[in-house]
């Protein structure tokens, strides 16, 4: 019998591992394939002419100016985007586990509903209402915030969300007030630090949507990252994909950084309750 439990545990440990290897070739090859093309030379030999200019920002300016352009938009963006959505999804969705548990399922229905709306739909909704913004704000791609607060709204929510179902929120802020704590104490230093990794979940989410999204900025007029890469892609293709894959791997780390977080405040959680 304890042989036949070895060989099936050998079996399925196999199997996993095959899996596994065969997943990690499906998403690693391109990645290579686009590594290899931003590094092969004019003759056919090895060289890092085009990463070098992509990290020399002053010389990446001069020689490609739209592309520097994207870049700061984006970064810029992500600041905005990140700091409006967690500014108005944090303290809603908290006061709303906490005081109004009947608005709850509205809430969620109006968070996820950008879900269900196609991208071009949304454009075609949010083209009038940013005819007003260029008129007030200007055409800065920066307006874009409140159009990637909306994509990222489905996104966000159920991030933080899940982080407050994994804790006894009503328990907690019941103890804090009890105490004398007045709901914004509750809010900023007894809740939030307890959802800590989902707030940053939530964070990194917003970053890779806001770095990967095309199609709105695109409709819109407005130049971000992939607009750019876009528009290079048609007169530097080897520039185009290595900026396509310096996102990726940008987009990787920031995933890695939370994986990283969230396993060290368990391990500072444990310790805690040992």
């Amino acid at each position: 019998m304890a042989g036949v439990i070895r060989r099936r545990a050998r079996r399925q440990r196999l199997f996993r591992w095959a899996v596994l290897t065969m997943l990690g070739i499906f998403f690693l090859l391109p990645l290579v394939a686009m590594l290899e093309f931003t590094t092969r030379g004019a003759g056919g030999g090895f060289t890092l002419a085009t990463w070098r200019l992509l990290v020399d920002w002053p010389e990446l300016r001069q020689a490609y100016p739209d592309l520097s352009t994207g870049i700061r938009a984006s970064f810029g963006l992500v600041l905005l985007t990140v700091a409006l959505t967690m500014a108005l999804l944090v303290p809603t969705v908290i006061w709303v586990r906490l005081r109004l548990p009947r608005l709850r399922r509205l809430v969620e229905f109006l968070c996820l509903l950008p879900l269900t709306i196609p991208a071009i739909v949304l454009v075609v909704g949010l083209a009038p209402v940013y005819a007003w913004v260029t008129y007030l704000l200007g055409g800065s791609p920066l307006t874009l915030t409140f159009a990637y607060t909306v994509l990222v709204l489905p996104y966000a929510y159920r991030s933080i969300d899940a982080g407050l179902s994994a804790i006894d929120v009503r328990t907690l802020a019941e103890a804090a007030r009890s105490l004398g704590a007045g709901w914004p104490t509750v809010i900023w230093r007894v809740v939030l630090p307890n959802i800590r990794s989902a707030v940053l979940s939530a964070a990194f989410l917003t970053v890779a949507l806001v770095l990967g999204e095309f199609t709105i900025a695109s409709l819109l007029n407005r130049t971000n990252l992939q607009v750019a890469v876009n528009l290079l892609g048609k007169s530097s293709a080897t520039m185009s994909v290595a900026v396509s894959l310096a996102a990726l791997l940008l987009a990787f780390v920031l995933l890695l950084l939370l994986s990283l977080a969230g396993a060290g405040r368990r391990r500072t959680s444990e310790k805690g309750i040992s």
